[in-house]
């Protein structure tokens, strides 16, 4: 066991990353309208994510470098390169920057649900102290914390976010033959939305270049891939488990409205005490300061990777842009301001982003001058195919949906 604990590392962190505030929205949401009855989209969901994440991983293990890095060297073109980067740049670091914000907000609201609304009044414009808080502690783990220093951090966060959100599913007191019947695909039609969303907010375009960059880091040679891919099942699988206890505490409060995480948290507490409730908001403190890290720290990595920056996280132009990003994220938070048209630019761009870094990183996988003998096999190359097809379906329907409310 203190081996396996030894080896946790670059998969605690993909998987700290999708669960954030958003996920936490978006699966409350769904077992508030449809039950248990979207359980098998999260099933799935999390095995197209092992999929992705595993060719990401082994890419960084094999190569030594991230797949920003790859994309660059691979592409010959000039032309297609750099449209290809600049696409890549575009999405990760805009969108990232965009949704920090909501990753600090989700974890002061966390704050708020256990403490209580902490604000200074600056005439007309009201400042959350909480999202300075948490703002302020990202910033300053990404400053001092070494790798393995984060890993720590990450490995206890993660830790803490499972257990709120299973304890929280336990007090629930679900219906399990609800739950084990919710695990087979049905409703497909209904709810068309709410499956894309759950899809959306697990396989995550940004964690698959984390994922590459971190594992490249952490380990040297094809010798540590049984290792790799362990941690990596281990870590997504509990991720995966997580959202489904936050979607299984929805379904089973019989609350019948919510539009966000807050009011699953509100509407516990006469049901089930307040326990439930500081359960979940320790969960989702947990959740919003691992992705407001995860964020910025991703961005970096895609910034150095597309703009050849020598590989050293204590460098300052790699510093500068998390900096720029938890910056953002705390402004933008602590005084309320939501960036709606930067946040739908970031749907946007990555709707097309996916799709397109699924095929960059299936196409590279593939290539014997790079993988040698650790390139995809058949049955990874027809499951890679399909999960490519749920990104671009993915993809066409996000875009559409951003584009449709204009």
């Amino acid at each position: 066991m203190k081996e396996f604990l030894k080896n946790l590392g670059p998969g605690i962190l993909v998987s700290a990353a999708f669960i954030g505030p958003g996920t936490v929205t978006v699966c409350s949401i769904a077992g508030v309208e449809f039950g248990y009855n979207l359980l098998w989209v999260l099933l799935i969901s999390v095995i197209g994510c092992m999929l992705l994440q595993e060719m990401s991983a082994r890419l960084g293990l094999i190569s030594g470098t991230g797949l920003s890095e790859n994309i660059k060297s691979q592409l010959a073109n000039p032309i297609l390169r750099n449209i290809a980067l600049l696409l890549v740049f575009s999405a990760i670091v805009i969108g990232n920057a965009a949704y920090e914000a909501g990753n600090i907000s989700g974890a002061a609201l966390g704050l708020q649900g256990i403490f209580a609304d902490v604000s200074l009044k600056l005439g007309n414009l009201k400042i959350n102290l909480w999202s300075c808080l948490i703002g302020g502690l990202a910033f300053i783990l990404l400053f001092l914390g070494s790798y393995k220093q984060l890993e720590k951090v990450f490995i206890g966060l993660v830790l803490l976010m499972s257990l709120s959100f299973l304890i929280t599913a336990i007090l629930t007191k679900p219906d399990l033959r609800l739950i084990f019947k919710g695990l087979i695909p049905s409703n497909v039609d209904a709810g068309l939305l709410s499956i894309i969303a759950l899809v959306g907010t697990t396989v995550v375009p940004y964690n698959l270049f984390l994922h590459a960059s971190l594992v490249s880091e952490k380990w040297k040679g094809a010798g540590k891939l049984g290792i790799v891919r362990k941690e990596l099942i281990f870590s997504i699988g509990l991720g995966g488990l997580v959202s489904m206890a936050i979607l299984i505490c929805a379904a089973a409060s019989g609350i019948q409205n919510i539009e966000n995480a807050g009011d699953l948290a509100a509407g516990l507490e006469p049901l089930f005490g307040e326990a439930a409730t500081v359960f979940l908001a320790l969960g989702l403190l947990a959740a919003g300061i691992t992705s407001s890290i995860t964020a910025p720290l991703a961005a970096a990595y895609v910034v150095r990777g597309c703009l050849g920056w020598k590989p050293a996280r204590n460098d300052w132009k790699f510093r500068m842009v998390w900096m720029s990003i938890v910056l953002l994220g705390i402004i933008f938070s602590s005084v309320g301001f939501k960036p709606v048209e930067v946040i739908q630019f970031a749907q946007v761009a990555n709707g097309m982003v996916l799709p397109v870094v699924a095929i960059f990183l299936f196409w590279i996988v593939n290539r014997a001058a790079v993988m040698g003998e650790y390139r995809n096999g058949f049955i990874l190359n027809l499951f890679g195919i399909l999960v490519i097809g749920l990104a671009f379906f993915l993809g066409i329907k996000s875009i559409y949906n951003v584009l449709s409310n204009f």
